[in-house]
Order: C-alpha cells, then structure tokens, then sequence
C-alpha cells in the first residue's frame, strides 16, 4: 500500500467514522483531550504502518486498539503515574478482552456524545463547538467562523468546556425524557451545524456528503427518541429539505450554482414530500421553533417550480418571525436577502450597513454586498465586495464562483 492511498482511506475514514471511534474513546477514557491525542496518535501510526503493511483486516479496530494502548504509553509516562494506576489497568483490561475488534464490535456512541457535550452545566455556544470538534473533527478555525469568533478565543472555549466535563463529572449518557428540554436546543444546534459543515466543506467539490447524511441519521435518531417533538420535526424537515437540492448545487464541471440557477430537475422530490408532510406536522402542534420557520422557509423554495414563482414576501415574513425567535445578524442578512427580491435590490443594500460592524468578518455578508450592488449597477463596489468575499472563502467552488462574477463585471 502507497503513502497516498493510505492517506487517501484514513482521510476518507476520518469523514465517516472518525466521530464513532472518539465517542467510544471518550467513554472509555473519560478524558476528551487524551482521546483526541490518542486517536491522532493511533492515525500517524495508521500511515506508517499501512504503507509499510498494507490494510489490515478491521482497519477500525485496529485504530481502536491501537489509540488505547497509546492512552497506556501516555498515562505510564505522565507525572501522576501512581495516581493512574487504576485507569491504566482498566485500559488494559479492555485491550486483553478482544486481540482486535471488528467494525461489528465497535458500538456507536455518537449521540450519547453529543448530549454529554450539550449538559447545561456548559454554555451552548461551548457545548456546541465542542461537540462539532470531537465529532466531526472540524478545525478550531472552522468552527470560529461557524460563529463568526476569533479562533483564539474559540480555542480557549473548548479547552474550558472540556476541562469543566472532567471537573464537574459530568456523565456520559443519553439522558432520561425529564432531562430532554434543557438539552435539547442545543443537541439541536450541534447535529445542524453537522449537517452545515457537509455543505461548507473545502476542496474540489465543495460538498461532504458523508457528514450531511451522519446529521439526517442524527435527526431521525432523536426523531426516534422524542417522537412529537415539534423542534426535532423541524429539524428533520429542515435537512431533508436542502439535502434534497444537493445534486443541483454542482454543474457538470463541479462548479458551483446558485439557489436562483439551479436545475430544479434535479431536485430530489421525494425528499421535498418528506419534508413537507414534516413542516406541516410540526406546525399542527403549535409549539412553533425556529427550525420548524427554517424549515417553512426551505419548503417555500421546494414548492417553487421557479425562482421568480418564489413567494419571497412570505419568505421575508418568516425570516422576521425567525428573528424574534432567535435575534441574530445571520437571520437578519437572509431577511434582507428575501427582501431584495420582495421589493428591490436598492432598498435592501439600504440595510446591509447596519451589520457590518458584526459581519465584517463573514463571507457571505461581502457576497450578499456584492450581488445586491451588481444587481443596482454599482459595478466599482461590487468588484471591491467580491474581492473581500473571495479573500475569506475557504470553499474552492464557491470561490471559482464568487471570482466569475468579479470577473464577468470586469469585462462588462
């Protein structure tokens, strides 16, 4: 096996199944920053080994046996090595259970994670990176500009939430149905924000897959759990919904296309009749949420058969209600979005400036600038728009994106 294939298959791995391994390592050894050390451990030996060896049998188990016996060599060598005595016997013990697990063996923990991360001990903005980071594996970088926060300052809220689960002995479990609503807002937010980083994935296409369908999967779980649930319905509604235009977010080159100029041919209809019977059930239960309006909002575009036949004042109606349920400078920015094409393009740059002071840093702010000024024919500060929008965009297809239209204002 070559170096790159190796890479190629632990890089794959690390999309589907990194997050199943960390969630039974954090349980096992109850340490969030010894099992990620661990797993990142067990991985560089991955690549080594398997260029060396080729693939192993159960490559799972073989990186879970593996980043147990690092947590060993790591707890022999620290300073406290007395006072870990009894965790290290235990790791042992699990090691001598099995010689290697199989993938079978290996039980899914990933839910049980996120409620762990999401405790009200911790705050949510914490609870929520944190399990972004064990979970998904998402750079520090990436889930500061999730919420739109300096990286530094991300950093040292995740080492606080961990520090607080292992303090405060927070327990690793799925809790009982009395103790679902003050979880649940935030258990919420995390498999959204699962769902959001497939679709702001890096590299050539632009799109993780994998991770939409692990946060769909999420939803139906907690659908499952909390049958009646009007918020989880809506969640649910809400994936499904824009899962349903993922194969009309790319064209036959990869490149990216836009809601507006999609092929809607495309669009996966019976993913839209899911979400739809959803919406309506969750709305029924008069219990509204704000997932259940983004949803509504997404139902709205489903039902359009063309982007002009959009009803864009409903749609900026519920993205007013969405902002009494949920203040935010992202809500708002979508509602002057919606307005744009409610009223006009003049009307709705009119509002931007008020969130420049808070979305200065955000890319899709420059970008909704840039079209709203190309659209009323204010080519020279559109061009200095795209160009802060392009300067900030991680997403390779977005940026190809964003520099055609610079480009095409150029020339006109």
């Amino acid at each position: 096996m070559t170096t790159t294939s190796a890479a190629a298959y632990l890089d794959g791995f690390s999309r589907q199944d990194r997050g199943r391994l960390m969630s039974v390592l954090v349980k096992q050894l109850r340490d969030w920053q010894l099992a990620e050390d661990c797993l990142h451990d067990a991985l560089e030996s991955a690549l080594q080994h398997w260029t060396r060896n080729g693939l192993p049998a159960n490559p799972p188990g073989w990186l879970m046996q593996t980043a147990r016996r690092k947590a060993i060599d790591r707890l022999r060598r620290a300073e406290s090595f007395r006072r870990k005595q009894d965790e290290i016997a235990y790791l042992a013990d699990l090691d001598n259970q099995s010689e290697l697990m199989g993938d079978d063996d290996i039980p899914d923990e990933r839910l049980r994670l996120i409620f762990t991360c999401c405790h009200p001990a911790l705050a949510q903005e914490a609870s929520v990176a944190l399990t972004l980071r064990t979970l998904c594996g998402l750079t520090t970088e990436m889930i500061a500009r999730a919420f739109v926060v300096d990286a530094a300052a991300m950093s040292q809220r995740l080492v606080r939430a961990q520090k607080k689960i292992k303090l405060a002995g927070i327990a690793y479990e799925v809790p009982g149905r009395e103790a679902f609503p003050e979880r649940l807002a935030a258990v919420l937010d995390v498999v959204y924000l699962v769902f959001n980083a497939g679709y702001s994935a890096g590299g050539e296409t632009g799109i993780d897959i994998d991770l939409c369908d692990e946060a769909i999967r999420l939803a139906r779980l907690l659908a499952e759990l909390q049958p009646g649930e009007p918020e989880i319905e809506g969640l649910l509604a809400l994936t499904v919904l824009q899962h349903s235009r993922a194969a009309a977010r790319r064209d036959a080159e990869g490149r990216f296309v836009p809601l507006e100029d999609q092929d809607r041919a495309f669009w996966d209809k019976r993913l839209i009749s899911e979400g739809q019977a959803l919406v309506e059930t969750a709305m029924r239960r008069g219990r509204l949420g704000p997932f259940q309006v983004q949803a509504a909002i997404a139902a709205l575009h489903a039902e359009s058969e063309t982007s002009e036949a959009t009803d864009w004042t409903q749609i900026a109606a519920l993205y007013a209600v969405l902002e009494d349920l949920r203040p935010n400078p992202v809500v708002t920015l979508n509602r002057i979005v919606a307005l744009s094409y409610a009223r006009d393009a003049r009307f709705a740059l009119s509002l931007l400036d008020q969130l420049r002071p808070r979305l200065g840093s955000y890319q899709p702010f420059h970008a909704v600038a840039a079209d709203l000024q190309r659209r009323v024919g204010d080519a020279d500060a559109a061009a200095k728009s795209y160009a802060s929008a392009i300067a900030l965009t991680q997403n390779e297809a977005e940026r190809a994106f964003l520099s055609a239209r610079r480009d095409a204002l150029e020339r006109a």
